[in-house]
């Protein structure tokens, strides 16, 4: 698959610096494995066949729950990165049209909700998280999961390996940053946790969102 490594659209960072889901080095493979392990783990806990992926990149988990047999679309609000991600479907002969170009906050109850929604290394990069995470609260249906940077392990982790040491460690593009506490703090607020993962150096969470209110 391709990458955007780096670029970006609008002054913003879009999709990711490098191929982590391809690498080779070893500390690179582990950490995506429990990724990627986490990330099954909650996706079929939640019994939901229909995705929805808000900010889904390059494509990589829409193609890759596609394969397994899922029902999903992928958006994302940059042009740059749709494209990219509709590359990446030709070349494993799923239909392009699975990505759309949408921002999160323009998100509508009418043609954006799923049975699952997912929304994974997003909200750091947002400017305002909490008004995102409410859009999402309207689309879900019930279930959402999430996952963000578990800090300060992430920045550190960044530094051990020598990278950005003049930002201390954050990742460019990250405006914020929450722990596992804070960041259930804050998901909590608009749904009900039904479990969280700290694959490292990662937060995950499921949640559902109560449909009675």
């Amino acid at each position: 698959m391709k990458y955007a490594k780096g670029i970006k659209e609008d002054g913003i960072v879009i999709g990711n610096h490098f191929d982590k889901y391809g690498s080779t080095n070893p500390i690179v493979r582990r950490l995506m494995s429990g990724f990627e392990n986490s990330l099954n783990e909650l996706v079929y806990q939640t019994n939901a066949r229909e995705i929805h992926e808000i900010g889904c990149g390059e494509g990589h988990w829409t193609v890759y729950f596609h394969q397994q047999g899922f029902q999903i679309r992928g958006s994302d609000f940059s042009k740059k990165v749709i494209d990219i991600a509709r590359n990446n479907a030709e070349q494993h002969k799923i239909d392009e049209d699975l990505f759309s170009v949408k921002n999160i906050y323009d998100l509508s109850t009418d043609q954006d909700q799923a049975k699952l929604i997912l929304c994974c290394e997003v909200l750091e990069h947002l400017d305002d998280p909490e008004k995102a995470i409410a859009v999402l609260h309207e689309i879900a249906c019930p279930n959402i999961i999430l996952s963000v940077p578990n800090e300060p392990i992430w920045s550190v982790l960044n530094m051990v390996r020598g990278k950005y040491w003049k930002d201390l460690g954050n990742t460019p593009g990250h405006i914020n940053r929450w722990s596992t506490k804070a960041f259930t703090d804050l998901v909590s607020s608009y749904f009900n946790i039904q479990k969280v993962l700290t694959p490292l150096p990662w937060t995950m969470i499921w949640a559902k969102r109560d449909l009675s209110k």
